[in-house]
């Protein structure tokens, strides 16, 4: 090394760390780098120096007054910061610079898509979240899981407890937070399934922990699935294509956050808000519902 810095860019940051003894860089797996220019920001982490640049997501705003901010948020862009992560790129973070300083009143998976729900001051905060925690909040999500249910529709009380296991997964368990999933089936195509499950209370990977309750598994999720990518090929009858160059439909976990209902902070009016697709989950649901 020739004892200069050294920076590279990759999704969703610019990370470069030096110790004592030279140079080295630490970048997350499975990310694509390149040389880029004046990272924004500079400090230490357990010794060594390190360079941030964050990087900018396509976030939509649904809706703004000065006590509420929605917004859709695109995938792989966390709710809130995440201890076990500290480089990962927040939602939050990336919206004060426009919006002033937000407070989260929910949680969305990093990798789900969809509707969340900033507030805009304290007291809006304890509004939304004493909403939240009296179950007067109802969330609606569209995903698609492997199996295909016999039910049409059914519902999940189990209570559930964050960070349960050395996985950091939500568990079922007797001690655990009161939740509520309804559960309806749209539609099957093959060995999949579109969902759309209604919730209240939104713990931490609600949806995701009450269907593996249920014995099913969202598409292409590593937590509580197999992680594996839903192919075209897999769904569709006939399908002719070349296997060795098929693209994945999905390679993310298959969950978005398609509606919230709940009463605005100041005036108790009940409020809906709705996200609309993302290209990738559109792709999807596309090609189920013709198939």
């Amino acid at each position: 090394m020739d004892g200069k810095w050294r920076t590279r860019e990759f999704q969703p940051f610019t990370l470069s760390i030096r110790g004592n003894r030279g140079e080295f860089y630490l970048i997350r797996p499975f990310f694509l780098f390149r040389p880029v220019a004046r990272p924004r920001q500079v400090g230490r982490l357990h010794g060594f120096h390190y360079t941030v640049r964050r990087m900018k997501h396509d976030t939509i705003i649904i809706h703004e007054d000065e006590y509420l901010l929605v917004v859709n948020k695109p995938t792989g862009l966390l709710s809130a910061p995440d201890r076990y992560d500290p480089f990962a790129p927040v939602a939050s973070h990336e919206l004060e610079e426009a919006h002033g300083r937000l407070w989260p009143v929910h949680v969305l998976d990093p990798e789900a898509s969809g509707v969340l729900v900033f507030a805009r001051s304290e007291d809006s905060y304890r509004a939304l979240a004493a909403a939240f925690e009296s179950g007067q909040v109802r969330s609606v999500y569209r995903t698609v899981v492997c199996g295909r249910p016999a039910w049409k529709e059914t519902v999940c009380e189990l209570p559930l407890l964050t960070d349960g296991d050395r996985k950091h997964r939500t568990i079922i368990d007797g001690s655990g937070k009161p939740a509520v999933t309804e559960f309806t089936v749209l539609g099957s195509r093959g060995p999949l399934a579109i969902i759309e499950a209604s919730l209240f209370f939104g713990r931490t990977h609600q949806v995701r922990v009450h269907l593996a309750a249920l014995g099913f598994s969202i598409a292409c999720d590593p937590l509580y699935g197999d992680g594996e990518p839903v192919f075209l090929s897999k769904v569709k009858r006939k399908w002719k294509g070349d296997p060795l160059t098929e693209r994945p439909l999905m390679t993310r976990t298959a969950l978005h956050a398609l509606a919230i209902e709940l009463p605005h902070p100041v005036n108790g009016m009940k409020e809906r808000y709705e996200a609309a697709y993302p290209k990738d989950f559109r792709a999807l649901m596309t090609q189920l519902e013709k198939n």
